[in-house]
């Protein structure tokens, strides 16, 4: 990871800062989100760096604590009263708007196979097709939301696709870790998310494409409910 140029790094670290500050803006600048996202990245970034991550071979596994724990916060948002209504506030153009950033995400993607730090795999000229979302969420954002030329079940349908090509990269990108369960890539393992600061893809932007998507289609889901009703 030494051998990575110093651009790798600051586009990666300005899409990860665009993205709290987009996400930040969804929530009607919630200072208790902007607290927590500051603390969790705090806390993995003296993880990253001390080389926590870089020991693979354990069990359980060291990188489930970067996404053990914004999964069970996601879970707890959904299944508490308090944590659906906080949903039902998010800025849901907002929350498309900040798909875009996945355009950059897949770039520094790109730059990290070349210099053998991910498998080919795991970018947009293998199975990872997640770019796909970045380039269309300004036109659902400007269509759907601007123009409202698109009905929501376009745009339901766009973030349940978006949301299965999420899904699709994690795995792949889990499956091509240098672990006991790896199963693809051995001739080059996804390394880079066991460093900094890239342990914050895992741990920071896919948490909130996650939630976004999910928090997105509850909206749309509610609002088409009530309008049946």
């Amino acid at each position: 990871m030494e051998n990575l140029p110093f651009y790798v790094y600051a586009v990666f670290g300005l899409t990860v800062l665009a993205a709290i500050g987009i996400f930040y803006k969804a929530t009607n600048n919630s200072k208790p989100f902007l607290t927590l996202i500051s603390v969790w990245i705090g806390f993995q970034t003296i993880l990253g760096l001390s080389g926590f991550y870089k020991i693979a071979n354990t069990m359980p596994p060291r990188f489930v604590l970067l996404l053990l724990p914004p999964t069970i916060l996601i879970i707890t948002r959904f299944s508490t009263e308090n944590g659906r209504t906080f949903m039902d506030q998010l800025d849901i153009k907002k929350l498309t708007l900040f798909h875009i950033l996945r355009i950059p995400v897949e770039i520094v993607l790109f730059w990290l196979f070349t210099y053998r730090a991910i498998p080919g795999l795991m970018t947009f000229e293998g199975r990872n097709f997640d770019i796909f979302s970045g380039i269309t969420a300004p036109m659902i954002y400007y269509f759907g939301f601007i123009k409202k030329q698109l009905h929501s079940s376009i745009i339901l349908f766009w973030n349940f696709i978006c949301l299965a090509l999420l899904l699709n990269i994690a795995f792949n990108a889990i499956l091509s870790l240098p672990t006991s369960f790896q199963q693809f890539a051995f001739d080059q393992p996804n390394i880079a998310i066991l460093y900094f600061p890239f342990v914050l893809l895992p741990a920071c932007l896919v948490p909130m494409v996650l939630f976004s998507h999910l928090v997105s289609i509850r909206q749309i889901l509610k609002t088409n409910s009530i309008s049946v009703n």
